[in-house]
């Protein structure tokens, strides 16, 4: 049976003013993807993520998400795609001055009509789904790193989104911390059936979580590979996949 189409990426090229950062990019997301995006530092990781969310506009190419094309569909369409996308970033970016709870009934707030009782408890829904019961009045000060990423995912999640994206959802936590975030990572994955794409650079992530890939080259500036990771660790397509994957282990 075909797999539905969540993101058709097609000859998309990637720059900065004259600078091309990747060029003639190709791939596909199915829906109900753990879909990683790998490669070295420079290579465009975080830039291909800003225009899958809109941040940036390529310099060539198309983008097409759940069937509306994201430059030429109505801008009622789009701005229907973005509500149900969330995105997780590096840091959390949680405002300091708000509760979880309030932090995570913003995009209620501006994008629902429900009531504030409404909002509150679907907040505090959220927050158990990510394992912050009982968290709802604490301020992002008050908790550690890795309950910052949860909260963060809480909120990526607040418009039960078709699409989560995540831009190196391990950076900054210790190993423990990570693993867990993997674990939930699979877990939304599986439970609600939502799309997910992930920037990183993080091997343990990349064969824990991934169930396709691609892998893009700073020097060549194109995609060097796309699969699933393990299978690109047993047949590698190109001696730099092969390096990046098993960089550190010993021959």
């Amino acid at each position: 049976m075909k797999k539905e189409i969540a993101i058709d990426v097609r000859d998309l090229t990637i720059g900065y003013g004259d600078y091309v950062l990747l060029h003639d990019a190709n791939y596909q997301v199915n829906k109900g993807d753990i879909f990683i995006i790998m490669g070295g530092s420079g290579c465009g990781k975080s830039s291909m993520l800003r225009v899958l969310t809109g941040l940036l506009l390529p310099k060539k190419g198309t983008v097409i998400i759940n069937g509306v094309n994201m430059e030429t569909a109505p801008q009622t369409d789009i701005q229907k795609i973005r509500e149900k996308s969330g995105i997780l970033y590096q840091s959390g970016a949680l405002f300091s001055s708000m509760t979880l709870a309030e932090n995570i009934a913003l995009p209620l707030q501006q994008y629902t009509t429900y009531s504030p009782e409404t909002i509150r408890e679907l907040a505090h829904l959220k927050l158990a789904l990510v394992g912050l019961t009982g968290f709802d009045d604490f301020y992002p000060s008050e908790i550690s790193g890795g309950m910052k990423k949860r909260a963060g995912l809480a909120r990526a999640l607040a418009l039960d989104p078709d699409i989560v994206y995540f831009d190196e959802p391990s950076a900054g936590l210790d190993p423990i911390s990570s693993h867990h975030l993997d674990e939930l990572i699979i877990k939304i994955n599986q439970s609600l059936g939502t799309t997910i794409v992930v920037v990183t650079h993080e091997l343990a992530s990349i064969f824990a979580i991934g169930t396709n890939s691609i892998f893009l080259d700073a020097n060549t500036k194109t995609i060097l590979a796309h699969g699933r990771p393990q299978e690109l660790l047993k047949h590698p397509p190109h001696p730099e996949v092969y390096q990046f994957l098993t960089r550190g282990e010993k021959k």
